[in-house]
């Protein structure tokens, strides 16, 4: 039998591998357990040896009468996870049996936010995905129709109840989950979808027309080996794709009875686990996941204060073959997330292969949460044992690293971040003035936990546009906040120091552009060295067009002659 294994009490007591720093600090399979109202429901978590955090995860509601243990140990699943390095949630039906009325989807529904508490491993709410057997696929599907906005892809295996479209009438609603990244927003949405069964018919097919709706399918019906119907999202697109792609398909698997085999599970992942929910303004976006590698990005590292450190690079084809100076980019992941899953969240690849530019995408240190916590969530300018980690430093030696290998313009050198990297962004900009242009932090701009004054003066000025949503928990305070945008005490003093040490009129000018709110702070010679950008609807996050916006609408209009002077569109400031 399988050994089930409880997580740890300390898990400060584990020891932090230095080679990769962001790797799991145990492995095996091991049992949780969630509230689902006022109720203990255990659920079990496989982690397969040498896992890094911010991989995908599946959950999965097994068949009725049968041990998860037992199921497990004859089942794929394991073996599979481990082979396509995903962590693995496993439901537990009361007494052997799944109930239809609303009660085990909750279930699943908290399992997925339980999953993303980072108190024994790190995940993202990009990459879960809903999977259920037998009765558990109506479990599955009840889940997903109740929170479809979290979920990133549905496959079952399995006939469906007239009980599943209930479901439709009992929407999660959107929950405050603290002072976290993670944001439920639920609500409807396009998901990808896959269904097996023994034929689509009846309350199959019912379930079938729900999710066409929602995808906004076209009638047109493909096939493939593995699926008899394979339903395209309508040909009529009339919004831009940059923030949310419309990659919805419906497939659907006829004759299909019991178990899926490890083969046709294979190909149902491949489809599934392509898509990524990202949080985005109104409500979270669906978009084809980008592999840094499989896009022309490289991974490189260095060894620094004992730690390996890694970034990828990202060089368009045509900058590799020239030797003409081109701008470089330095983009910053979020607290607890990575290189790899920031490249895919902000975009700015794309934005560095349309816009002739070298994009950077270093990977921050760790640090510790929480007492008795993890030693290894990823933190800009965090600590290990006490040691504080001097990031700056770190991304300074990427950029020499760089300017030795391609030729930047010095004058042309940038930055952006969200959260613990727009924090990060604002660092650089404050210790390493005569370095960048300009920078653009999103979603943060000051760290709330650094007690220390805002700078007196900078040796040079270093133009800021902050992005921050009108709902961010870490930039505004609808009590107590400051400004005409409401936010908190010490990002007001900071924006206020800026203006300030700029010379800036503090009344700005305003205007809209469709989700943003726009405040323009101009010095004497009307150079907007300053410009706030609140986007509704949004909480704490940040969105592929912010790239655009970030590069095209700011940074790119500012650069440095060879001693310093600051420039905007090429005359002095």
């Amino acid at each position: 039998m399988l050994e089930i294994k409880q997580f740890p009490g300390d898990m400060s007591a584990l020891e932090v591998d230095r080679e990769d720093p962001k790797r799991c600090l145990v492995f095996g399979l091991f049992e949780e357990t969630v509230d689902v109202a006022g109720v203990n429901r255990p659920f079990y978590t496989y982690i397969a040896e040498g896992m890094s955090y911010n991989r995908p995860c599946l959950v999965l509601a097994p068949p009725e009468d049968i041990s998860v243990p037992e199921y497990l140990e004859n089942s794929f699943w394991l073996r599979f996870a481990g082979e396509h390095r995903f962590f693995l949630h496993v439901l537990e039906p009361v007494n052997g049996k799944y109930s239809l009325d609303g009660s085990d989807a909750s279930y699943m529904n908290r399992v997925y936010v339980q999953i993303q508490s980072r108190r024994y491993y790190v995940t993202m709410q990009d990459n879960i995905y809903a999977v259920g057997v037998g009765r558990g696929a109506a479990v599955a599907q009840q889940a997903a129709i109740e929170m479809t906005g979290e979920w990133s892809g549905l496959a079952t295996f399995g006939e469906m109840f007239p009980e599943v479209l209930e479901s439709a009438g009992r929407l999660h609603a959107g929950e405050d989950t603290g002072r976290t990244e993670l944001v439920v927003s639920a609500g409807r949405a396009q998901l990808p979808v896959w269904m097996a069964w023994s034929e689509n018919t009846g309350e199959n097919a019912a379930v079938c027309n729900y999710w066409k709706a929602e995808n906004h399918a076209d009638s047109e019906i493909f096939s493939n080996r593995w699926a008899d119907e394979i339903y395209f999202p309508d040909r009529i697109q009339k919004k831009s794709q940059v923030n949310e792609e419309t990659i919805s398909q419906v497939r659907v698997t006829n004759g299909f009875r019991g178990e899926p085999g490890e083969e046709f599970f294979t190909a149902v992942w491949g489809y599934i686990s392509q898509a990524r929910r990202h949080r985005s303004f109104t409500r979270k976006a669906l978009r084809i996941y980008e592999d840094p590698i499989a896009y022309g990005a490289q991974l490189h590292t260095m060894e620094l204060d004992g730690f390996t450190r890694r970034w990828y690079e990202y060089v368009p084809e045509g900058i590799r073959a020239g030797d003409r100076k081109v701008p470089l980019v330095v983009c910053m992941h979020g607290r607890g997330g990575s290189a790899e899953t920031f490249m895919d969240l902000s975009g700015l690849n794309r934005v560095a292969e349309e816009r002739d530019f070298i994009a950077v995408f270093p990977e921050a240190g760790v640090y510790q949460q929480r007492p008795g916590g993890l030693r290894n969530i990823l933190l800009w300018n965090g600590s290990y044992k006490g040691e504080k980690t001097d990031d700056v430093s770190f991304v300074l030696k990427i950029i020499e690293d760089v300017k030795s290998r391609y030729a930047i313009d010095s004058g042309r050198i940038y930055a952006c971040g969200q959260s613990s990297g727009g924090m990060m962004t604002s660092e650089l900009a404050v210790r390493a003035p005569e370095v960048f242009a300009a920078v653009s932090p999103w979603s943060a701009i000051k760290d709330p936990d650094y007690d220390g004054p805002p700078p007196e003066n900078m040796d040079s000025e270093v133009p800021y546009l902050f992005l921050f949503g009108e709902n961010d928990w870490l930039c505004v305070d609808r009590e107590k906040g400051q400004m005409e945008y409401h936010v908190t005490p010490d990002i007001a003093a900071f924006l206020k120091n800026l203006m300030r040490i700029y010379r800036l009129n503090e009344t700005p000018r305003r205007y809209v552009c469709g989700e943003i709110s726009y405040y323009v702070y101009l010095n004497e010679k009307r150079v907007p060295l300053l410009i706030v950008g609140t986007v509704k609807e949004m909480s704490h996050a940040n969105y592929p067009r912010e790239s655009w916006i970030a590069y095209d609408e700011f940074l790119s209009k500012f650069s440095r002659r060879a001693d310093g002077t600051l420039l905007y569109m090429g005359e002095e400031i």
